[in-house]
């Protein structure tokens, strides 16, 4: 077992203008909570519904009395899937709204952009999107997957289950799925798949024209070896992919697609028939069978006063993300940067799944890794569950990375510490 397997095993026993909520309250009587995602743009799609889960929560800590006395304050701005705009508006948030805490960003690209500007102001980030690994900040904590949370076991699932030996990583042109790639042509090259039985494909974001791109894999998956597709598409260039396959009639029997960016939330917007038995790998599901998921589902109902509205998986993260941030100002007594960070190391909160999340000393959580197979009511059937897994910020596969372990926690407080050099400071990739 790697060095830092063994440490983290060790510690486990309005458009773009700022919209203010709750204004009733005197300034001084509430805590600002930002709320930073796309409400316009390409993203929208995915990132609206994490602003109105955010709302829920907000609304239901000051049901039960606020945090430190005081009420929440919710301060939300569209940074309109535009990704310095994403940092413009993270400055905004906590030098002008004076929030004490962000939630949000969907893309690596808006999560980079606003990185340094959370690094610069010492202020905090809960980032509720499963990412590429290859990070470690001490303002951000990564409540969404690490590629050994979603995207590696995954293909060990089409591996070992579906039988696939060749494949297709096709995704959206920007860092996320450029890097997932990267550790995942490591990884099955080292699995033993040859190089010339991976197709790695980029698009643009919004790309709607796949008729040429589906051919492609169509043909890929024509050499007489059991194909597959590992989709990093992102945002709404979905919606034609998805029907793209079906014109093209390839069913999941034919060349299965799992998918790390198509919850519940991009199929509501399909005609989910022809893409029954296509894959996704998440760390939740609405269909989970769990008491936690079904009073939260009844309250996401009630908040959204429609029946029809789903939930998934970076909402569910987005849950936890704020509720380890509550638990932790309670512990400090303070919202106070500094503090926060010294109390919520090893804050345990419930995840929905009827089990529970610890942040862990890299700023990533625990998750058990989730394999669903689409429905027609574009619902997910759950095929695998794993117990939970600790987040892995620093890929095994990567030889830039492979010894480097993040811990926050002092004396060390490092990103990136070299166990083979015994330094803060490796390099990464």
């Amino acid at each position: 077992m790697k060095f830092k397997s063994h440490v983290m095993g060790a510690f486990l026993a309005g458009a773009l203008a700022t919209t203010a909520f709750s204004s009733v309250y005197a300034a001084e009587d509430t805590i600002k909570v930002g709320i930073l995602h796309s409400l316009s743009g390409t993203m929208a799609i995915s990132e609206t519904t994490l602003k109105d889960a955010m709302l829920m929560l907000i609304e239901d800590q000051n049901k039960k009395g606020g945090l430190l006395g005081k009420k929440l304050e919710a301060v939300v701005v569209d940074p309109a899937s535009d990704w310095p705009l994403f940092a413009e508006k993270a400055r905004e948030l906590i030098s002008v709204n004076k929030v004490s805490a962000v939630f949000g960003c969907w893309t690596s690209s808006s999560r980079k952009s606003v990185l340094p500007v959370f690094e610069e102001l010492n202020s905090l980030l809960f980032y509720p999107v499963q990412y590429e690994g290859e990070e470690s900040s001490r303002n951000i904590f990564y409540t969404g997957a690490a590629p050994n949370q979603q995207a590696i076991p995954a293909v060990d699932y089409l591996m070992n289950t579906e039988g696939v030996e060749r494949f297709v990583l096709e995704g959206t042109d920007y860092v996320y799925p450029r890097t997932t790639n990267k550790i995942l042509e490591a990884y099955l090259i080292a699995k033993g798949i040859p190089k010339e039985d991976i197709l790695i494909n980029y698009t643009p974001f919004g790309f709607s024209d796949w008729q040429t791109e589906v051919a492609k894999i169509k043909e890929f998956g024509s050499a007489g070896k059991k194909t597959a597709v590992v989709s990093t598409i992102n945002g709404d260039a979905n919606v034609p992919f998805y029907k793209e396959l079906g014109n093209k009639g390839i069913k999941a029997t034919d060349i299965p697609v799992v998918a790390f960016s198509v919850g519940e939330e991009e199929l509501a917007g399909l005609d989910t028939k022809p893409l029954v038995g296509h894959l996704a790998a998440w760390n939740y599901f609405q269909s989970v069978d769990a008491p936690a998921n079904a009073e939260f589902i009844k309250e996401w109902h009630a908040f959204t006063k429609n029946d029809k509205r789903v939930t998934n998986d970076p909402m569910e993260a987005a849950y936890i993300g704020f509720k380890a941030w509550v638990s932790a100002v309670e512990a400090a007594g303070t919202t106070d940067t500094d503090a926060v960070l010294d109390t919520i190391i090893g804050t345990t909160v419930p995840n929905l799944s009827g089990g529970y999340a610890t942040v862990m000393p890299n700023h990533h959580i625990t998750k058990p890794v989730l394999i669903g197979e689409i429905q027609e009511d574009g619902q997910f059937e759950i095929v695998q569950q794993t117990p939970a897994v600790v987040g892995d910020e620093w890929s095994d596969y990567l030889p830039d990375s492979k010894d480097l372990i993040s811990d926050w926690r002092k004396p060390m407080s490092c990103g990136n510490f070299n166990v083979a050099t015994g330094k803060c400071g490796g390099k990464g990739s």
